[in-house]
């Protein structure tokens, strides 16, 4: 009988050790439903116990034997027993989905972040300008916010997560990405990340048709290398701080620095997060010498080289629109083909 208190003692006391588990993160996902069992296969499969057998015993003496909560968990290899019981019987320490789309401005990410997770809007903006965060992150200084790095993608992150660490997560999200190639092709284009994460910026905001990605990128960076200012719409819209459904005259008048319309060169930063095709393309732009394009109806883009170019393709753009237009009007029959 001493032997099998002492035993059940000594099981209890590894169970409660408070020593916090060092192994790398590990995702584990217990289904609808499972049971101890169940659970424990899965969780000795990825790592995170490594006596199967003294884990059953210590979850039944804690009381763990059913009715657990599923969902998927962030545990460490050889994670504290009294940590794994305690999530699995309460929920708590479940992850969560949080998805991101490209082209959002960091504004829209706070908002997503407050609706999806309950961060508070303005304490992520806050945590996206620290400096303290940039410097960790190896982020330049000089730019306003982590803007443009915070990686469009799905996390997976803990329902209670802070707005530094989501911010933190997505920006190491974006370094894990960026592919070390891309590096080694800057300096052939003399230009610095920061500079190629502004343009991509630019094109993910730009582009509706995928294939036009190179050839947008082309053209801002043209534009760069010969002094033009970029007159890019998305940076006005960005200089006003929320969504315009169109951008009329008046407004690239606005006093911004982001107004590329009245400054020459790039923003001061990022206007969006691009995805990993715009950075790609931005990185390696088509070989062409356009200097403009415009928009048609159907997202895809009329490129030139010459003004007087550009012109003619705004004059078609405009009759396609018309045509559109005229198409969607009540009464309108579609003629009979000729034959």
């Amino acid at each position: 009988m001493k032997k099998l208190i002492a035993l059940v003692l000594a099981v209890l006391l590894a169970g409660c050790s408070t020593t916090p588990a060092r192994g790398p993160q590990i995702d584990v996902t217990v289904p609808h439903g499972a049971t101890l069992d169940v659970a424990m296969d899965s969780l000795s499969a990825r790592g995170v116990i490594a006596h199967p057998f003294w884990f059953r015993i210590y979850a039944r003496l804690v009381g763990l034997r059913s009715n657990l909560k599923s969902g998927t968990y962030a545990f460490h290899e050889d994670e504290t027993w009294r940590v794994i019981t305690e999530a699995l019987s309460t929920g708590r320490g479940a992850l969560v989905h949080f998805t991101t789309p490209e082209g959002l401005m960091a504004t829209e990410v706070a908002d997503l972040a407050q609706s999806r997770l309950g961060i508070p809007r303005d304490s992520f903006l806050l945590a996206i300008a620290d400096p303290d965060l940039k410097s960790e992150l190896g982020l330049p200084s000089s730019a306003p916010t982590v803007e443009g790095y915070l990686y469009p993608t799905t996390y997976l992150v803990p329902a209670k997560i802070g707005a530094h660490d989501l911010a933190r997560a997505m920006v190491r999200e974006f370094l894990g990405q960026w592919d070390s190639v891309w590096t080694a092709t800057l300096d052939s284009q003399h230009l610095s990340r920061q500079a190629i994460v502004t343009v991509a910026s630019i094109v993910e905001a730009e582009v509706r048709y995928d294939p036009d990605r190179p050839y947008v990128a082309a053209v801002y960076l043209n534009r760069l290398r010969r002094g033009m200012k970029l007159e890019a719409d998305p940076t006005v819209i960005y200089a006003y701080g929320h969504r315009l459904k169109r951008v009329f005259e008046k407004n690239l008048l606005i006093r911004s620095p982001y107004n590329t319309y009245l400054h020459a060169g790039l923003p001061p930063g990022p206007i969006a997060q691009p995805g990993h095709a715009s950075l790609d393309a931005t990185i390696h732009p088509a070989d062409v010498p356009y200097l403009y394009f415009v928009a048609q109806p159907d997202g895809k883009h009329i490129f030139s080289v010459t003004y007087a170019e550009h012109l003619a393709a705004i004059q078609k753009v405009k009759r396609l629109k018309a045509a559109a237009r005229a198409k969607r009007a009540p009464g309108h029959q579609t003629p009979a083909p000729t034959r």
